[in-house]
Protein backbone atom coordinates (compact mmCIF):
# COMPACT_ATOMS: atom_id res chain seq x y z
CA UNK A 1 0.00 0.00 0.00
CA UNK A 2 1.99 3.17 -1.05
CA UNK A 3 0.63 6.11 -2.35
CA UNK A 4 -3.10 5.93 -4.00
CA UNK A 5 -3.06 6.73 -7.41
CA UNK A 6 -5.46 9.96 -7.92
CA UNK A 7 -5.23 11.28 -4.34
CA UNK A 8 -3.15 14.26 -3.67
CA UNK A 9 -0.82 14.73 -0.77
CA UNK A 10 -3.59 17.09 0.96
CA UNK A 11 -5.52 14.30 0.34
CA UNK A 12 -3.25 11.69 2.03
CA UNK A 13 -2.00 13.72 4.65
CA UNK A 14 -6.07 13.99 5.90
CA UNK A 15 -7.13 10.23 5.65
CA UNK A 16 -3.98 9.61 8.02
CA UNK A 17 -5.17 12.03 10.51
CA UNK A 18 -8.64 10.68 9.98
CA UNK A 19 -7.51 7.05 10.83
CA UNK A 20 -5.23 8.47 13.58
CA UNK A 21 -8.22 9.74 15.48
CA UNK A 22 -10.57 6.80 15.29
CA UNK A 23 -7.25 4.28 15.74
CA UNK A 24 -5.92 6.00 18.59
CA UNK A 25 -9.60 6.81 20.32
CA UNK A 26 -9.98 3.09 19.96
CA UNK A 27 -6.59 1.66 20.90
CA UNK A 28 -5.35 4.39 23.14
CA UNK A 29 -1.65 5.20 22.37
CA UNK A 30 0.07 2.58 23.62
CA UNK A 31 -1.58 -0.28 21.78
CA UNK A 32 -1.68 1.97 18.54
CA UNK A 33 1.38 0.83 16.05
CA UNK A 34 2.11 3.54 13.07
CA UNK A 35 1.68 0.42 10.85
CA UNK A 36 -1.91 0.36 12.29
CA UNK A 37 -2.97 3.55 11.06
CA UNK A 38 -1.43 3.34 7.68
CA UNK A 39 -3.59 0.40 7.49
CA UNK A 40 -6.59 2.09 8.47
CA UNK A 41 -5.63 5.13 5.67
CA UNK A 42 -4.76 2.35 2.91
CA UNK A 43 -1.44 3.79 2.79
CA UNK A 44 2.13 1.80 3.62
CA UNK A 45 4.37 3.24 6.70
CA UNK A 46 6.47 5.13 4.44
CA UNK A 47 3.86 7.27 3.08
CA UNK A 48 2.72 8.19 6.96
CA UNK A 49 6.37 9.21 7.47
CA UNK A 50 6.47 11.19 4.48
CA UNK A 51 4.10 13.33 6.64
CA UNK A 52 4.55 12.71 10.12
CA UNK A 53 7.44 11.95 11.46
CA UNK A 54 6.29 10.03 14.70
CA UNK A 55 3.75 8.51 16.65
CA UNK A 56 3.17 11.46 18.79
CA UNK A 57 3.46 13.99 16.39
CA UNK A 58 0.45 12.46 14.16
CA UNK A 59 -1.29 11.94 17.78
CA UNK A 60 -1.14 15.69 18.40
CA UNK A 61 -2.01 16.78 14.43
CA UNK A 62 -4.85 14.34 14.62
CA UNK A 63 -6.13 15.86 17.57
CA UNK A 64 -5.74 19.44 16.40
CA UNK A 65 -7.58 18.02 13.21
CA UNK A 66 -10.33 16.55 14.75
CA UNK A 67 -10.99 17.63 18.58
CA UNK A 68 -13.86 19.21 19.42
CA UNK A 69 -12.92 23.10 19.49
CA UNK A 70 -16.67 24.47 20.14
CA UNK A 71 -15.59 27.71 21.40
CA UNK A 72 -13.56 28.45 18.40
CA UNK A 73 -16.50 27.26 16.03
CA UNK A 74 -19.09 29.71 17.93
CA UNK A 75 -17.07 32.52 17.83
CA UNK A 76 -16.17 32.05 13.85
CA UNK A 77 -20.01 31.77 13.32
CA UNK A 78 -21.04 35.08 15.40
CA UNK A 79 -17.87 37.06 16.09
CA UNK A 80 -19.94 39.70 17.86
CA UNK A 81 -21.52 37.61 20.29
CA UNK A 82 -20.99 38.62 23.93
CA UNK A 83 -18.40 36.80 25.21
CA UNK A 84 -20.01 35.97 28.73
CA UNK A 85 -22.49 34.45 26.24
CA UNK A 86 -20.09 32.03 24.51
CA UNK A 87 -18.73 31.26 27.70
CA UNK A 88 -21.68 29.85 29.41
CA UNK A 89 -22.84 28.43 25.91
CA UNK A 90 -19.63 26.28 26.31
CA UNK A 91 -19.48 25.34 29.55
CA UNK A 92 -23.00 24.06 29.18
CA UNK A 93 -21.74 21.93 26.74
CA UNK A 94 -18.88 19.99 28.66
CA UNK A 95 -21.09 18.00 31.33
CA UNK A 96 -22.47 16.18 28.19
CA UNK A 97 -19.08 15.02 26.23
CA UNK A 98 -18.35 11.72 25.31
CA UNK A 99 -17.76 11.76 21.81
CA UNK A 100 -14.49 10.22 19.64
CA UNK A 101 -12.58 13.46 20.29
CA UNK A 102 -13.33 13.09 23.89
CA UNK A 103 -11.18 9.64 23.85
CA UNK A 104 -8.90 11.01 21.10
CA UNK A 105 -7.89 14.08 23.88
CA UNK A 106 -8.20 11.76 27.02
CA UNK A 107 -5.29 9.35 25.10
CA UNK A 108 -3.43 11.95 24.62
CA UNK A 109 -3.55 13.25 27.92
CA UNK A 110 -2.75 9.95 29.66
CA UNK A 111 0.90 9.59 27.32
CA UNK A 112 1.96 13.10 27.58
CA UNK A 113 2.38 12.36 31.45
CA UNK A 114 4.44 9.24 30.76
CA UNK A 115 6.10 10.37 27.43
CA UNK A 116 8.35 12.96 26.96
CA UNK A 117 7.53 12.66 23.03
CA UNK A 118 3.90 13.39 23.44
CA UNK A 119 4.23 15.76 26.26
CA UNK A 120 6.11 18.82 24.02
CA UNK A 121 3.90 18.66 21.27
CA UNK A 122 0.95 18.73 23.31
CA UNK A 123 2.49 22.00 25.65
CA UNK A 124 2.79 23.08 22.31
CA UNK A 125 -0.90 22.33 21.58
CA UNK A 126 -2.38 23.53 25.29
CA UNK A 127 -0.47 26.69 25.13
CA UNK A 128 -1.56 27.44 21.71
CA UNK A 129 -5.13 27.01 22.71
CA UNK A 130 -4.82 28.99 26.43
CA UNK A 131 -3.11 32.04 24.21
CA UNK A 132 -6.31 31.76 22.22
CA UNK A 133 -8.84 31.87 24.81
CA UNK A 134 -6.36 34.62 26.63
CA UNK A 135 -6.91 36.58 23.30
CA UNK A 136 -10.37 36.22 23.37
CA UNK A 137 -10.63 37.95 27.03
CA UNK A 138 -8.62 41.06 26.22
CA UNK A 139 -10.62 41.31 23.14
CA UNK A 140 -13.66 41.40 25.55
CA UNK A 141 -11.70 43.40 27.55
CA UNK A 142 -11.01 46.46 25.63
CA UNK A 143 -14.28 46.04 24.62
CA UNK A 144 -15.38 46.70 27.71
CA UNK A 145 -17.30 43.74 28.25
CA UNK A 146 -14.84 41.97 30.78
CA UNK A 147 -13.50 43.31 33.80
CA UNK A 148 -9.83 44.50 32.85
CA UNK A 149 -8.61 43.52 36.32
CA UNK A 150 -8.96 39.72 35.29
CA UNK A 151 -5.99 38.02 34.74
CA UNK A 152 -6.47 36.41 30.36
CA UNK A 153 -3.98 33.56 31.14
CA UNK A 154 -5.67 32.42 34.42
CA UNK A 155 -9.10 32.89 32.80
CA UNK A 156 -7.42 30.74 29.79
CA UNK A 157 -6.12 28.51 32.17
CA UNK A 158 -9.40 27.70 34.34
CA UNK A 159 -11.16 26.83 30.97
CA UNK A 160 -8.68 24.84 29.98
CA UNK A 161 -8.97 22.64 33.64
CA UNK A 162 -12.40 22.58 32.60
CA UNK A 163 -12.54 21.53 28.76
CA UNK A 164 -9.85 18.93 30.01
CA UNK A 165 -11.61 17.84 33.23
CA UNK A 166 -14.54 17.09 31.31
CA UNK A 167 -12.98 14.92 28.95
CA UNK A 168 -12.04 12.56 32.15
CA UNK A 169 -15.54 13.07 33.61
CA UNK A 170 -18.19 11.46 31.48
CA UNK A 171 -21.81 11.41 31.63
CA UNK A 172 -21.32 7.29 32.34
CA UNK A 173 -19.20 8.40 35.42
CA UNK A 174 -21.18 11.54 36.72
CA UNK A 175 -23.83 13.84 35.57
CA UNK A 176 -25.19 17.27 36.60
CA UNK A 177 -28.24 18.84 37.05
CA UNK A 178 -28.54 21.23 33.38
CA UNK A 179 -30.33 24.58 35.24
CA UNK A 180 -28.15 23.65 38.14
CA UNK A 181 -24.94 23.99 35.97
CA UNK A 182 -26.04 26.54 33.95
CA UNK A 183 -27.08 28.82 37.50
CA UNK A 184 -23.64 28.15 38.52
CA UNK A 185 -21.93 28.94 35.33
CA UNK A 186 -23.98 32.42 34.84
CA UNK A 187 -22.33 33.22 38.35
CA UNK A 188 -19.09 32.18 37.65
CA UNK A 189 -18.82 34.20 34.23
CA UNK A 190 -20.78 37.22 35.76
CA UNK A 191 -17.67 37.93 38.13
CA UNK A 192 -15.61 37.90 34.99
CA UNK A 193 -17.79 41.26 33.84
CA UNK A 194 -17.16 45.09 34.08
CA UNK A 195 -18.40 46.29 37.78
CA UNK A 196 -21.49 48.20 37.31
CA UNK A 197 -21.47 51.69 38.55
CA UNK A 198 -23.00 50.80 41.74
CA UNK A 199 -20.93 48.31 42.51
CA UNK A 200 -17.89 50.60 41.83
CA UNK A 201 -19.39 53.49 44.49
CA UNK A 202 -19.40 51.01 46.70
CA UNK A 203 -16.26 49.74 46.64
CA UNK A 204 -14.66 53.50 47.39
Amino acid sequence: MGRIAGVTAAETRARLLRAAADVFAQRGYDGTRVADIAAAAGVSNGALYAHFGSKAELLVAAIRAHGRQLLAELVAADPDRPIKDLLVTVGRWLPRRGDASCHLIVQALVAARRDQEVARPMRDYLGERADWIADLVRKGQDGGELDPAVSPAAVAHFCLLLSMGSALITPELHTVDDAEWTALLTRIVTVLAVPSLAAQREAL
